[in-house]
């Protein structure tokens, strides 16, 4: 999910270990995603092609293709989100919708920044200096705020098409977009997940005195 800085969160212990075949995709998708991160910071983001990216990965420019459509989706989390909303189903059923969904995004946030700040530094750096980027992502989100909106009719009985879950879902997608540029423009200042703790309270209170 997005933050756009992703979060790894832990399988389920008792999910079998991948495959071979699973492993060796894994692995050429991280060497592929690791071959982008370092061309993008020595040359930028637009400089970066396919071909080049192939060529540092090893991999043949087809592969690039066939694992990534496009560059944006190479910088851009994709492989997390089914975890993170995992994740939120898995939480207690009588624990409060607001509360769970507290805890699943910061423990994203927190996860995804600790696991590579580096990491997570660029990509949210690149939502604010690439259109294209930006735009990606902002797709992404919609895809995920239609699977949120089943998880939310899911916990709280209403109607996942219903205005008001919308809404809602697309309050949280817009919360977690708006931080992480929020983060990159003002160059990383301060926690992450902090900072994803006051936009959650924005969202659950609106603006008053406290959160201005």
């Amino acid at each position: 999910m997005s933050s756009m800085t992703a979060a790894r969160i832990s399988p389920p212990a008792d999910r079998p270990r991948p495959g071979l075949r699973e492993r060796k995709k894994i692995k050429t998708r991280e060497a592929i995603r690791a071959a982008t991160y370092a061309l993008v910071e020595e040359q930028g983001y637009d400089a970066t092609t396919t071909d080049q990216i192939a060529e540092r990965a090893e991999v043949s420019p087809s592969t690039v293709l066939r694992y990534f459509p496009t560059k944006e989706d190479i910088v851009l989390p994709d492989e997390y989100e089914p975890a993170l909303l995992e994740e939120l189903r898995s939480r207690p059923r009588d624990e409060p919708w607001k509360q769970s969904v507290r805890h699943v995004m910061l423990a994203a946030a927190r996860t995804g920044v600790e696991g590579d700040v580096d990491v997570a530094r660029l990509r949210t750096r690149l939502l604010v200096e690439a259109p294209a980027v930006r735009s990606r992502m902002r797709e992404s989100m919609s895809v995920t705020g239609r699977t949120l909106r089943v998880a939310i009719a899911g916990r709280t009985g209403r109607d996942p098409d219903s205005l008001e879950v919308r809404i809602h879902a697309m309050s949280l997608m817009g919360c977690l977009m708006e931080t992480s540029l929020y983060w990159a423009e003002n160059g990383h200042q301060g926690d992450f997940t902090a900072l994803l703790d006051r936009a959650l309270d924005v969202v659950e209170h609106g603006l008053n005195q406290e959160n201005g």
